[in-house]
């Protein structure tokens, strides 16, 4: 089958904005759902859907609706998500918490809404966005790189449950993405305190980690990406985008542990 209709979480801005006007573009019909129902520069072939992932009763039913419009759902690109940034010591639980329930969970809950109509077609695209992060921590953004982490094992595992049913799972790791998401970073009551004993070392690695994002690739390029995978007849498992993000999780990937944790100790610590 021919992806023609795709539902899009964390679609009103950033990654999801531009994922959603590059997928219409090419032809193919774009739910894109947001908390607050609205995309940037709105266009023929998007549709704007208004989405809370944390309200499973709402994924179905916006599951449901597109089924009953289009007679069809053929993927969903799981793009919603959110970030704290501070020290893991401080850091309180329902923080914590908070960056699962978006990042891991709202998206669990999203494809549990999709894979019966997959299943039921016999066909299904499973995108999830998660992070370079995912496989190479940064300090002080320790849940966040945790979650990513998390959401890269479940499309990982979910994609040799669903082998033989048409159903493909593929995780995008995207490096610096110069989007709203960093005026967007919440910083946790640990991180906000100015008596931190990480004070010091915080200030400067949050100014280097926002440099960085804001000087990193166009979201265009995660769009591209995600175009070329959902027409491709088979998806990669997992993608890193750009070629120097590739190189880091090579490194990553046959360095020891405890000389990539040293090097990036003295680049962002």
């Amino acid at each position: 089958m021919e992806v023609k209709v795709v539902l899009l979480t964390g679609g009103s801005s950033g990654i999801g904005a531009a994922t959603a006007h590059i997928l219409a573009s090419a032809g193919i019909k774009v739910y894109a759902a947001s908390r607050r129902g609205t995309i940037d520069h709105p266009r023929e072939g998007i549709v704007p859907v208004e989405l809370d992932v944390n309200d499973t009763s709402r994924t179905e039913v916006v599951v449901a609706q597109i089924v009953k419009a289009e007679g069809r759902l053929d993927a969903v690109i799981c793009n919603a998500g959110n970030g704290i940034y501070g020290p893991v010591e401080g850091t309180l639980e329902e923080e914590a918490r908070s960056q699962f329930e978006t990042t891991f969970f709202g998206t669990f809950k999203t494809i549990q809404a999709c894979l019966p109509q997959f299943r039921k077609q016999r066909f299904g695209r499973i995108i999830t966005i998660t992070s370079v992060m995912a496989i190479l921590q940064l300090p002080y953004q320790g849940f966040y790189s945790s979650a990513k982490a998390a959401l890269l094992s479940l499309s990982q595992s979910l994609s040799m449950e669903l082998k033989g049913t048409g159903i493909e799972c593929c995780s995008i790791l995207p490096g610096d993405v110069a989007t709203g998401f960093t005026a967007a970073r919440k910083i946790n009551k640990a991180g906000s305190d100015p008596g931190s004993p990480y004070r010091e070392k915080m200030d400067r690695n949050l100014a280097k980690i926002e440099h960085d994002e804001l000087g990193g690739m166009a979201p265009e390029v995660i769009g591209r990406a995600i175009l070329k995978q959902l027409r491709r007849e088979h998806m990669a498992i997992r993608l890193i985008p750009r070629l120097d993000y590739k190189l880091i999780g090579m490194l990553v990937r046959f360095l020891p542990a405890k000389t990539v944790l040293s090097v990036v100790s003295r680049l962002y610590n």
